[in-house]
């Protein structure tokens, strides 16, 4: 941490996502900044902008599209139990019951024993998923 971060407030974002615990690494945290999955007011950034309090900031973690509210600058990682005070959670129940519902039919069942699909079945499964 430079002696300007601590004088005005700021920290970098890539190291805001990491201490708050959105990412699990600071380098993840950036390869998503780069990819365009960190976006204020709907612009990307760059890992060197400079959080402050009060900011929205869309972030895509996965397939979940979450909207959080800056509460407080922090420098340091957080224990998780400290979360809410550090962003507010602006993310809509519709996003959070998406997720689970691709999460519900994202994997397949097939009964124990049956062993693997044969060519005709594993056709009529790609048909209705869509992959064909």
């Amino acid at each position: 941490m430079t002696k300007s971060e601590e004088e005005d407030g700021t920290v970098r974002m890539d190291k805001w996502l990491w201490a708050a615990r959105l990412f699990k690494t600071r380098s993840i945290a950036v390869d998503a900044i780069k990819g365009g999955k960190v976006k204020i007011n709907g612009n990307s950034v760059k890992p060197s902008h400079e959080v402050r309090e009060g900011e929205v900031i869309q972030v895509q973690i996965e397939q979940l599209h979450k909207v959080i509210q800056v509460k407080s600058v922090i420098h340091n990682r957080v224990a998780a139990k400290q979360i809410p005070e550090v962003y507010a959670d602006l993310t809509p129940a519709e996003e959070y019951e998406r997720i689970t519902f691709m999460k519900a039919y994202k994997s397949e069942f097939r009964d124990q024993g049956a062993g693997r699909p044969t060519k005709k079945e594993r056709r009529v499964i790609e048909k209705l998923k869509g992959d064909y």
